[in-house]
This record gives structure tokens, C-alpha cells and sequence, in this order.
């Protein structure tokens, strides 16, 4: 198996060094290719990334910002591996804990593995970040009668061709409910596995907002009036 692991990146001139150096250090149990998708950086992301040397690695760049799931589908598109899992460039992840996403579909256990992150005191930044992230996971499971522990992970791996199939339209940090929507509706459950985690602060340079909270409940609910496709597999 070769497991494509897509790194959309976004003025992260600070970390994205060490996030290369972390990722591409990782003894992991196949192949791998790493494909970075710089969305439009403004800093020296780019100038950094051009100075990467590793024959497993290959920059794709967008030259205007465009938005995580925009990134990430210009990655799933030039991915050669039969696996794919995303891994942000701004080091609140571990690769290492890759290894053990990879763990249940070596095994033959499962087809989608997520990471869920447990949101200890010393890993999440904000009381209000958490409420929210436990809000739309929450809306999932009771919209898809599921349960699920961690909606907006970043670390979710799955066949490169289902990702294809799904055709996530959200452009931007909606894509992570989007992809979940369209997952629950075909009721395909990610199995899960605890993950280490460590959040960045808005001086850091945290992206995400209330926002995207809003919008995430919105598309599970656009997806959940869906009609589900007729010749999906059940897990």
C-alpha cells in the first residue's frame, strides 16, 4: 500500500520546516509520498518549501489563496497512493501517531480511521474552541444517529478513491463537515484512535473561528437532506 499524506500550507513560513522535518522522519509501515499544497502563502513559506530536498516529496502551488478544501482537493487530484490522510502544516499534529491510523487498515479492521484528539487542559487553547468542536460533532451524531468523537480532526484517512467520490465542494474549513456529512450519510462510521494534540493560539496564528462552527452545522445539515447514494458500502 502507499499512503499519500496531503499538506495544504498557508503563510506558515515559522513551522513549516519542522513540519516537513517531523513528517518525513516518521518510520511508517509502506510507502509514502508527501504532497504539499502551498494555497497562495504571502511570507517565505514558498521560498522554503523551494529548498525542500526528498525524493518523496512534491509542492503544488496555488497563486491565490484559495481555502483548505481547495488545497486539499488539488492534492487528492495528483495523489499516486491508494491511501490518503491530511496533515497540517502548523504542528499542533503528530506524524508519528500516523503509524497508528494506519494500524486498523493494515489489520483489515477498517476503511476510514480517524484521529480523535482528546482535548486534555494542556492541549486545547481556548474553553470556547472545545465547546465548539464538541457542538458540531455533537449535531453530527444526533443528525446521523452516530457516534463519532471528533468531527473536525484533520487527521482522517480513507481509500484516496472514496475521498474522490465524495466530491467535497467546500472550499475552505467546511470541507472537514462536508466530508464527514457525506460519509455518515453513506453510512460508512470512521473508526477511531486517540491522538495527541497540541493547539496553537489566535498570536500564533489560528485560523479557524466561530464562523466556521456556524457553517459546519449548516452543510451536516444540508447533507443529511441528501438523498444517500444507492451503490455505497455499508461499514
Amino acid at each position: 500500500m502507499k499512503l499519500s499524506i496531503l499538506m495544504p500550507v498557508y503563510n506558515e513560513e515559522e513551522r513549516i520546516a519542522d513540519a516537513l522535518k517531523q513528517a518525513l522522519a516518521v518510520d511508517y509501515p509502506c510507502e509514502i509520498e508527501m504532497l504539499v499544497v502551498d494555497d497562495g502563502s504571502r511570507d517565505g513559506t514558498g521560498e522554503i518549501l523551494g529548498r525542500a530536498d526528498d525524493a518523496r516529496l512534491r509542492v503544488i502551488t496555488h497563486q491565490r489563496n484559495a481555502g483548505k478544501g481547495a488545497a486539499i482537493k488539488t492534492a487528492v487530484d495528483n495523489a499516486d497512493g491508494e491511501y490518503m490522510v491530511i496533515l497540517d502544516a502548523d504542528l499542533e499534529y503528530d506524524p508519528q501517531d500516523i503509524p497508528r491510523l494506519l494500524d486498523p487498515v493494515l489489520d483489515g479492521r477498517a476503511t476510514v480511521v480517524y484521529g480523535n484528539r482528546t482535548f486534555g487542559s494542556h492541549s486545547a487553547y481556548s474553553f470556547w474552541y472545545v465547546m465548539g468542536n464538541k457542538g458540531v460533532t455533537m449535531a453530527a451524531n444526533v443528525l446521523f444517529n452516530s457516534y463519532i468523537g471528533d468531527l473536525e480532526t484533520c487527521f482522517k484517512l480513507m481509500p484516496v478513491a472514496l475521498y474522490r467520490s465524495l466530491e467535497v465542494r467546500s472550499r475552505g474549513f467546511g470541507m472537514e463537515a462536508e466530508v464527514t456529512g457525506k460519509l455518515l450519510r453513506r453510512r460508512i462510521r470512521p473508526y477511531e484512535v486517540p491522538i495527541s494534540y497540541r493547539a496553537r493560539g489566535r498570536e500564533e496564528g489560528k485560523k479557524i473561528t466561530w464562523k466556521d462552527g456556524v457553517e459546519a452545522i449548516w452543510i451536516l445539515g444540508r447533507e443529511r437532506t441528501r438523498r444517500r447514494p444507492v451503490d455505497t458500502p455499508r461499514r
